[in-house]
């Protein structure tokens, strides 16, 4: 009778501890998806840090994280980046969305520029830098639904200003639909969980 109760014990920690990681992983979809937009995306035309035109059609059938920004960002922009390029080691290759990095200093931030800076290390290996007129890129924020982007206020930088710009980084679907969206201060596993959950 006490072996069985104690298989029975067993029995039944084994059940609770297979579920767990079962139960944990259907709470991080619903967060996931919770932040889900059909709205928030849209077409574009810009230009990539190689010169090239550059619509959303040249990402569609695959997944693109998308985050707005500027190479003399000095703090959110490198950091975002970087979580993200640590968050692509836990994703399976075949699995790992493009990187889109979207300038909002079309005066400093040149094709030329944005190639230099997309090299930095630890930024996603496969990431594009884009940028265009400042019409084309108050198109894009729009479609994105931002904030808006602007120059603020001068600094000791050696940019001499810095702009104002959204600090999240969006996922977006094969079909260029946001699936969830991410605060800057998320860290590399809760990115890395996310895409891996919506695959």
């Amino acid at each position: 009778m006490r072996i069985l109760s104690c298989m029975t014990v067993l029995a039944i920690a084994i059940s609770a501890s297979a579920c767990g990681p079962s139960r944990d992983d259907a709470a991080a979809m619903a967060a996931c998806k919770s932040r889900s937009s059909a709205v928030i995306g849209g077409p574009f035309r810009l230009t990539s840090h190689t010169g090239a035109p550059t619509t959303e059609a040249n990402f569609k059938g695959r997944k693109a994280l998308v985050f707005f920004g500027y190479t003399y960002c000095p703090d959110i922009c490198p950091v975002v980046l970087f979580n993200a390029g640590k968050a692509m080691e836990d994703v399976p290759e075949d699995k790992r969305p493009v990187t889109i990095f979207i300038s909002v200093d079309p005066a400093r931030d040149t094709p030329e520029t944005l190639a230099q800076y997309i090299k930095s290390n630890g930024f996603p290996a496969d990431i594009v830098g884009l940028t265009g007129t400042l019409d084309e890129l108050k198109a894009v924020n729009a479609a994105f639904k931002t904030p808006g982007f602007g120059r603020g206020e001068d600094s000791d930088s050696a940019g001499g200003y810095l702009v104002s710009h959204s600090s999240l980084l969006y996922l977006m679907n094969a079909d260029w639909t946001m699936e969830t969206f991410f605060y800057d201060t998320a860290p590399p596993a809760e990115i890395a969980r996310c895409i891996n959950l919506l695959s």
